[in-house]
């Protein structure tokens, strides 16, 4: 019987270090023996890339909330086309730096659309492709401002959008986020982002090994 791919996913608001641990993960799985696609939104293909672009740049400040939430699911449904199924269907673990989670905390939550949309939306984009485990780095928001503006300031680049939107967008992204994690509880597992990068890492490793002992258990059992 063919091995099921696994998605993996790291949610977080900017600034938690984030894909610091997403890179560290991949490597991790890789010493593992796993094949690992590592990739992230919005991006992960060409379109993708370009349609990031668009997203993060400074210059485009105004751009309507229902906008940036269809580009969002633009790129997404490239990603999911060229990247997520096909290495899925080849049986790899798929990690990913953010995906349909973040569209409910940023745009749901942030730019307060509402979970309504947002699921109707995901509903035909990503129709049953879903998480098998999501990790939530949890910060609090105005820590998470300081790491990623001091981020900002040593690579010489200026704030992207999303991260001038202040303290109160942060807050609801954050509140979006551990609704989220509360939902779904066997999904998603919060993570305390407070700490070294060491230790971080650490509980992200620990809570991916339960999962694939579980992941084979069940396949052992005949239930994948």
């Amino acid at each position: 019987m063919k091995k099921a791919g696994i998605f993996i996913t790291l949610e977080g608001i900017d600034g938690t270090g984030k894909s610091t641990q997403h890179r560290l993960l991949a490597q991790y799985l890789r010493k593992l023996g796993h094949k690992v696609r590592a990739t992230r939104e919005p991006g992960g293909t060409l379109v993708g890339e370009q349609i990031r672009d668009i997203l993060l740049a400074s210059k485009t400040r105004k751009l309507a909330p229902m906008t940036e939430l269809l580009l969002m699911y633009s790129a997404r449904a490239q990603h999911l086309e060229e990247a997520v199924r096909p290495a899925l269907a080849r049986g790899e673990i798929v990690v990913s730096d953010r995906f349909s989670d973040a569209s409910m905390a940023y745009q749901g939550f942030g730019r307060q659309l509402g979970a309504q949309i947002v699921r109707a939306i995901d509903q035909v984009v990503c129709g049953k492709t879903k998480p098998d485990l999501t990790l939530v780095l949890d910060l609090s928001p105005r820590l998470a401002l300081k790491r990623a503006q001091r981020r900002e300031v040593r690579q010489n680049s200026k704030h992207g959008r999303f991260e001038v939107q202040g303290l109160a967008f942060h807050n609801r992204v954050r509140r979006g986020y551990l609704a989220i994690a509360r939902s779904e509880p066997g999904r998603v597992k919060l993570i305390d982002a407070n700490q070294t990068v060491a230790e971080v890492q650490e509980e992200i490793r620990r809570q991916v090994n339960r999962f694939l002992v579980r992941q084979e258990k069940r396949m052992a059992n005949g239930k994948l």
